[in-house]
């Protein structure tokens, strides 16, 4: 479900620093000039004035919420906000929005979103760094990572070691390669035996199916859910279960940190709301999966939208007291690795990009 526009995203800010792209400021200007031309996917909303202050008791806040990709079930609880009135009656107006072609989080960071979603991975260069945006996670989606990788099974990728000599697609980012390369060696194999193909997969049972790939990295809450719906049986990993390290916030709710401080009671009263809608959608994923049809109706496979609203109803809070928290020392583990390994232009500090503080308390 996640990635492709999350990581040509990533791939086009790393490669950004690297040039000396410019600065804050102008790309705050280019997404605004976009919203005030119109984007053509219709996404770009006039939002109210980040200095202002929260609106009078009488008075809606106006917040707009910027997807990461299509609707599907990640946002399930928001779509459930919406329609039961939680938002309503915690005195916002929200409006959910799918994101323009340079992705949420520069949406976000312009002022032209005050939420939106995002990815601990792909976020890090909006959160540090020369060319950090007003930008940081405030609630967890879902409680741990649910992606991996998966292929047919039977053809001996049921570990890392198998993918040997196999086809996989990749988005050629360094992220993406250190974490298939440490998994990988960690259960034995030669990294430099994978095949590595550029990724063109859009439809990961066809793509299987064909042998375009032998092993993809999913989201198993969406695609790997899309292969049982279609009756494929596949072997599959996830990378949390390879090394704790991979166990970190994807995705995540963001909010632009110069708004929320300047209107801290609407931001604790939209996370308040989005807080009862996914915890309606733990509580009841068929009815759920119902709200979220009924606002998407392109979403026309309903028996894929109802079985992965059934998986991430178990996967929304897991084993968290609460819905969204997040973790310091797993989100500071994460970070560390890129540390560790170079990742990045420079040393990300300790609890950079997120905080708590918005959360119901």
């Amino acid at each position: 479900m996640k990635k492709i526009l999350s990581v040509i995203l990533a791939c086009a800010l790393i490669a950004a620093f690297a040039a000396g792209c410019a600065s804050n400021n102008s790309k705050a200007t280019e997404s605004s000039k976009k919203s005030e031309s119109g984007d053509p996917k219709g996404t770009s909303k006039s939002t109210p004035d980040s200095a202002q202050t929260d609106a009078a008791p009488s008075e809606k806040t106006d917040i707009t919420f910027v997807l990461d990709w299509t609707p599907n079930t990640n946002h399930t609880g928001l779509y459930v906000a919406l329609e039961k009135g939680y938002f309503a009656d915690a005195g916002l107006n929200v409006e959910l929005v799918q994101p323009p072609e340079d992705g949420a989080e520069l949406m976000v960071g312009a002022g032209q979103a005050q939420f939106g979603v995002s990815f601990q991975d792909s976020m890090l260069p909006t959160v540090a760094g020369d060319s950090k945006m007003p930008i940081a996670a405030v609630a967890a989606i879902l409680q741990h990572n649910t992606s991996g990788i998966i292929s047919l099974k039977g053809k001996g990728m049921d570990t890392p070691k198998g993918l040997e000599d196999k086809k996989y697609a990749t988005w050629e980012l360094p992220i993406e390669l250190a974490t298939l390369k440490q998994v990988v060696e960690a259960d034995g194999g030669d990294f430099d035996k994978v095949e590595l193909i550029p990724s063109t997969v859009t439809d990961e049972v066809s793509a299987l199916q064909s042998g375009q790939v032998d092993a993809i990295w999913i989201f198993y809450g969406w695609a790997g859910v899309a292969t049982e719906v279609a009756g494929l049986e596949t072997d599959y990993f996830a990378f949390k279960d390879i090394d704790p390290v991979f166990d970190y916030y994807t995705p995540v709710i963001i909010g632009n940190t110069d708004w929320m401080s300047s209107h801290p009671d609407a931001a604790k009263a939209f996370l308040a709301a989005a807080t009862k809608g996914y915890e309606y959608a733990i509580d009841n994923p068929d009815d759920a999966a119902d709200i979220l049809l009924k606002a998407v109706p392109e979403l026309d496979n309903g028996d894929l939208v109802k079985k992965s609203q059934a998986y991430l109803s178990k996967e929304y809070k897991a084993d968290a007291a609460e819905w969204g928290v997040i973790d310091p020392e797993r989100w500071n583990a994460f970070y560390n690795w890129i540390n560790e390994n170079g990742l990045f232009t420079e040393e990300i500090p300790e609890n950079t990009g997120f905080t708590n503080d918005y959360l119901p308390q």
